[in-house]
């Protein structure tokens, strides 16, 4: 089963993602601020991130460049309430592969998480 690491620091929203996640087959941890997000994904594998930019200590632009300056690849994909381009320009610049701005259909995440993983194994 493919691991997902959730960070985000709204807890029902976080709820939301775990059991969607869940219910679609993904085995999923959380991570509610960025520093416990670089902590988890250092020390553990995950297959893909689900990752906020607003969030407390570090934020999710911080949270990319630790992650891939430390040689993380696995994907990550932005889910966050900012829909400005430079946003998500700087969120790809940062190492993001996916941006999805909420509020958005749950399926398009699974179909966005899908696709990452795909690419990921081809």
């Amino acid at each position: 089963m493919r691991q997902i690491l959730i960070v985000e620091d709204e807890t029902r929203l976080a709820a939301f993602l775990q059991k969607g996640l869940r219910k679609n087959g993904y085995i999923t941890d959380l991570a509610e601020d960025g520093e416990q997000a670089v902590e988890k994904a250092s020390n553990k594998e995950f297959d893909l991130m689900v990752l906020d930019l607003g969030l407390p200590i570090k934020d999710g632009f911080t949270v990319l460049q630790e992650l891939r300056s430390r040689g993380k690849k696995f994907p990550v994909i932005v889910v966050t309430a900012r829909n400005d381009h430079q946003d998500k320009a700087k969120a790809i610049y940062y190492g993001a592969d996916d941006y999805l701005t909420k509020p958005f259909p749950f399926q398009d995440l699974i179909s966005r998480v899908e696709e990452n993983l795909l690419l990921v194994n081809s």
